[in-house]
C-alpha cells in the first residue's frame, strides 16, 4: 500500500494534522492507522480541559508563559513555550469553528477553570469530558474528507528505514530516512508494509508501563520504542508525571479513573486519614501547587500513615455546580458507594503523562528524515521537567499544525521508496504459552512502580536496570522464535520504554521536577536534557 501522508495514531495530534493536510492537499492520500477503535486514545480520557489565554482583561500571554516555565522547573525551552502559548489561542479558535462545544456562562462567555500551577482561570472545558468532546469534533470532520483513509485495529510494528534495505544504521548515521511502516493487520492476521512519503508519529503515551495509570490499555509507548529502535533521538524520559488524584479502588489494576485537577480548582481539598488538610505543609499554593509537588506530598502522607490513599474533600462545595461540571466523576463515585456531598473521595497518584519522548525541533521534525512527531510521544521542549496542567492538548494542536505546514511544503520533493522488502517471518512459530508474556508484563509493571515511581534513589534504579536486562533478554528470545502478536510487541515496546526511563533517571544526577531522587534531594545545576 502507498500513501502520500501516513499518520500513526488517531488522537488529537494525529487527527488535527490529518484534517489540515487533507484540506490543503485534496489530490493527495492520507492514511491514519490506529491499533484499536478510532476513538480509543489518551485524548478521549482527558477530563480537565485545554489551557489558553481567552480573557485578556484578567490574563495575558506573559502570565501563561511564566506559569509554564515555573512548572517546568528550569528545563522548558523558553522559545517553544512562547510559540505554544501565543499560537495556541488560534488553534483553540479553530477547533471551536470545527464544532467543539466548550462550556459557557449564561452571558455567552466561556467558563474558564483554574488548575494547579495556573495563576489565572484559563482552562476551557466541556464538563469533565473535554478530550472526548474534542475527539468527537475531529472524527466528525475527518469523515467529511474523501482523501482520508482511517484504518482501525492495525498494529504498527516498525518504522522502515535504510536498516530494512540491508544497510548498517547507527545513532551516528547521517540522514536516516523513514520510508513507511510494517503493520500487523489484526483483521487478516497478516503483516503488511505501508510505504509513505511523509509520516507523522502521534502514537500517544506510555502509562501502561506502570501498575496504576490513568492511561487506557493502548498507551504502551509504541511510538517512542519504534523510533529508538530506528536509532532516532529520544530525550527526558525520566520525567513521568503522576496525576495526584486518581480514584482509589481496592484491587483495581491497569487504568484508574481520573479525578480531574479541575475539582481542586473549584475548591476540593486534600486531606489525610486524620482529616487534616495537609498541602499547606508542603507548598504555599496548597492544593493548587504544580502536579509534581502535590503527587510527592500525597506519596509522603501515604508513607507516613501507612495507607494506600488520601482523601479529596468536596463536601463543602456547591453540589449542584459539582454535578453540572463533573457529571461523570459524580456518577463514577456514586457507583462505588461514594456520595461526594457526604463522603470524601479516596484518591492516590497514578502514572499519567510522559514529558519526554521523541526529540523534535520547533516544526515537529524528528532526527529521522520525513518523520514528524506530535502529541505525548514527542518531546518538543514545552514541558521541561513537569507539564503544566491542561497544556498537553494545546501542545498537540500547535505542533500538529506546525508539522502540517512543513509536511505540505516538502511533499512534492519526497518520493516513494518502492524497494522495501516484505516482512521476514522465516523460522517463527505460533506462541506456545501466553503466560510467558503476561507474567513478564506483571513483573515489568511491578518493578517500575516500586523502583521508578514518584520517589527514586540510585539503588532502586540499579535494581530496576538489572531486572529489565533479564526481561529484555527473555522477551527478545521469544520475539525471535515466535510469530508476532500485539501482546508480544507491546511487551517488547514497554520494556524498551522502561529502559529509557531508568537510563535517563540514572543519567540525571539531581532532583528536578518529576524526577525526585532522594540521593540528590537538592536541585543541582545540571540543566541540559538527557538525550538517548
Amino acid at each position: 500500500m502507498q500513501t502520500d501522508f501516513l499518520v500513526i495514531g488517531s488522537g488529537i495530534a494525529g487527527l488535527t494534522y490529518a484534517l489540515k493536510v487533507a484540506e490543503q492537499c485534496p489530490g493527495k492520500t492520507i492514511t491514519i492507522l490506529t491499533k484499536a477503535r478510532s476513538d480509543e486514545t489518551n485524548t478521549k480520557y482527558a477530563q480537565g480541559g485545554i489551557a489558553g489565554v481567552m480573557d485578556f482583561n484578567q490574563d495575558s500571554f506573559t502570565k501563561h508563559i511564566e506559569d509554564t516555565l515555573i512548572a517546568g522547573d528550569g528545563l522548558c525551552n523558553p522559545h517553544i513555550v512562547e510559540v505554544v502559548v501565543k499560537e495556541g489561542v488560534e488553534r483553540i479558535d479553530e477547533i471551536i469553528r470545527w464544532g467543539a462545544r466548550f462550556d459557557k456562562e449564561p452571558d455567552g462567555d466561556f467558563k474558564l477553570g483554574k488548575e494547579g500551577g495556573h495563576s489565572e482561570s484559563r482552562i476551557l472545558h466541556h464538563k469533565d469530558v473535554t478530550g472526548e468532546e474534542m475527539e468527537r469534533t475531529l472524527l466528525e470532520a475527518i469523515k467529511k474528507c474523501n482523501n482520508i483513509h482511517l484504518i482501525s485495529h492495525c498494529f504498527v510494528l516498525d518504522i522502515i528505514t535504510q536498516h530494512h534495505l540491508g544497510y548498517l544504521v547507527t545513532k551516528s548515521t547521517p540522514d536516516i530516512e523513514c520510508y513507511g511502516v510494517y503493520v500487523l493487520n489484526l483483521s487478516t492476521k497478516k503483516i503488511e508494509k505501508i510505504v509513505a512519503r511523509i509520516t507523522l508519529l502521534a502514537a500517544g503515551g506510555n502509562g501502561q508501563v506502570y501498575r496504576s495509570t490513568t492511561n487506557p490499555a493502548i498507551a504502551t509507548g509504541d511510538g517512542v520504542a519504534m523510533v529508538y529502535r530506528a536509532k532516532g533521538r529520544i530525550e527526558n524520559m525520566e520525567f513521568i508525571q503522576f496525576h495526584p488524584t486518581a480514584l482509589y479502588e481496592p484491587g483495581v489494576r491497569g487504568q484508574s479513573f481520573l479525578i480531574t485537577e479541575a475539582v481542586r480548582g473549584d475548591g476540593g481539598i486534600l486531606r489525610n486519614q486524620a482529616g487534616e488538610a495537609f498541602m499547606e505543609r508542603y507548598d504555599a499554593r496548597k492544593d493548587l501547587a504544580p502536579r509534581d509537588i502535590v503527587a510527592r506530598a500525597i506519596d509522603s502522607e501515604m508513607k507516613i500513615n501507612g495507607t494506600e490513599f488520601v482523601y479529596l474533600d468536596c463536601r463543602h462545595m456547591d453540589q449542584d455546580n459539582f454535578r453540572e461540571h463533573f457529571p461523570n466523576i459524580y456518577a463514577k463515585c456514586l457507583s462505588i458507594g461514594v456520595d461526594v456531598a457526604k463522603d470524601m473521595i479516596p484518591v492516590s497518584p497514578a502514572a499519567h503523562y510522559s514529558c519526554g519522548g521523541v526529540k523534535t525541533d520547533e516544526w515537529g521534525h524528528t532526527s529521522i528524515k520525513n518523520l514528524f512527531a506530535s502529541g505525548e510521544c514527542a518531546s518538543t521542549g514545552l514541558h521541561g521537567a513537569n507539564r503544566l496542567a491542561s497544556n498537553s492538548l494545546l501542545e498537540a494542536m500547535v505542533f500538529s499544525h506546525r508539522s502540517y505546514l512543513k509536511a505540505v511544503d516538502q511533499i512534492n520533493d519526497t518520493h516513494f521508496n518502492t524497494f522495501i522488502p516484505d516482512w521476514n517471518a522465516a523460522g517463527t512459530t505460533a506462541p506456545g504459552e501466553m503466560i510467558l508474556i503476561t507474567q513478564s508484563l506483571k513483573e515489568l509493571k511491578l518493578l517500575m512502580s516500586d523502583y521508578v515511581g514518584i520517589v527514586r534513589n540510585n539503588e532502586r534504579l540499579r535494581r530496576a536496570n538489572r531486572r529489565l536486562d533479564l526481561l529484555h533478554e527473555e522477551t527478545e528470545a521469544l520475539y525471535q522464535r515466535t510469530e508476532v502478536s500485539p501482546q508480544l510487541c507491546e511487551l517488547r515496546n514497554m520494556i524498551t520504554v522502561a529502559y529509557l526511563i531508568v537510563k535517563s533517571a540514572e543519567l540525571r544526577k539531581e532532583s528536578r521536577g518529576l524526577h525526585f531522587n532522594t540521593d540528590y534531594a537538592q536541585r543541582g545545576e545540571i540543566l541540559q536534557n538527557t538525550i538517548l
